[in-house]
């Protein structure tokens, strides 16, 4: 099949796709949009959202959609690394033996990451960028695709570890969740409250999407639209030569390397998902939210005056 024909045909199938995931979430277009796109460029997403907004649901569904094995792990203070990872036990004939935890998925949700402790916030953070986890000096190599969802709840901050910057680096999109609207509401509590259960078909095979992720690398893309994501990145350092005054008012820190990179493989899957072959400028805005948000960091100053970091990207596009 030619990369032509295959975009056309990801294009039907991210459609029929969309199709079988409304039969339960209703509404949230952006935030599966958002998600197919980490899947499909093979990065991992950060969903953050008050409770009740059905964030499990919602990967469950697509993971179900995916045709990928899909685990949920309830993240909590006293979670240990082996509790996530495995472990190796003796058995009856006194050999140890690896018992694989519930990482060795295709999905995975860390539901409330920021609750757990940095040890075990960093094993499953390992495993996310190296596909692979080491234990008692054995690497074991996870299955793919691999894709990452973990969940924070932004009004609790008690008692929970907050991930570093290094760590929120790691995720491609950091993705918002916001209340449904009435209508929306309204369907959902017809749609949950009745004895009716919709059957999810699986669409994909896991190897279908591995080439759909080589597929989305091999798209290529002009000089100029790689210099505007550069740019783009480069103009949220306050410290750098493209800095506006605005920056530099309300920034204390810019994005990284990693932002440039995540912004061009997110704007090839965007355009595949349209039907382009080649990524433009637009593509590029329309991704810039979702993988900025998060890489930035404002200062006092953006607190005190109401600045949100939504407002700082736009007006840097």
């Amino acid at each position: 099949m030619s990369d032509v024909t295959a975009i056309q045909n990801l294009v039907q199938k991210r459609n029929e796709l969309k199709t079988e995931i409304s039969k339960v979430i209703v509404g949230q277009n952006a935030v599966v949009d958002q998600i197919l796109l980490s899947i499909f460029s093979g990065g991992h997403a950060l969903l953050v959202g008050v409770p009740g907004l059905a964030k499990t649901l919602m990967v469950n569904t697509i993971a179900q959609a995916l045709g990928l094995d899909f685990k949920r792990i309830q993240f909590t203070p006293d979670l240990m690394p082996s509790d996530i990872l495995g472990s190796e036990i003796l058995d009856e004939n006194r050999q140890f033996k690896f018992i694989k935890g519930p990482v060795f998925s295709n999905i995975i949700l860390a539901d409330e990451i920021n609750r757990t402790p940095p040890k075990t916030q960093a094993a499953l953070l390992e495993a996310m960028q190296e596909r692979a986890v080491t234990i008692a000096g054995h690497n074991y190599k996870l299955d793919l695709p691999y894709f990452v969802l973990a969940t924070q709840n932004p009004i609790e901050q008690e008692g929970t570890y907050p991930l570093p910057e290094a760590q929120l680096d790691r995720f491609m999109f950091a993705i918002k969740l916001e209340y449904p609207t009435f209508e929306e509401e309204v369907q959902v509590v017809k749609s949950t409250t009745n004895d009716s259960k919709p059957t999810i078909n699986a669409l994909f095979t896991g190897e279908e999407i591995i080439e759909f992720q080589h597929l989305i690398r091999r798209i290529p893309v002009a000089d100029n639209v790689i210099e505007y994501a550069v740019g783009l990145v480069n103009k949220t350092r306050p410290n750098g030569a493209m800095a506006s005054d605005y920056v530099k008012n309300y920034l204390d820190w810019g994005a990284g390397p990693r932002a440039s990179q995540n912004l061009i493989l997110a704007a090839k899957a965007h355009a595949a998902f349209s039907g382009k072959y080649s990524p433009d400028i637009e593509d590029v805005k329309a991704v810039a939210e979702g993988i900025l948000r998060h890489r930035i960091i404002k200062n006092y100053k953006a607190d005190a005056e109401g600045i949100s970091e939504e407002m700082i990207i736009q007006k840097l596009l």
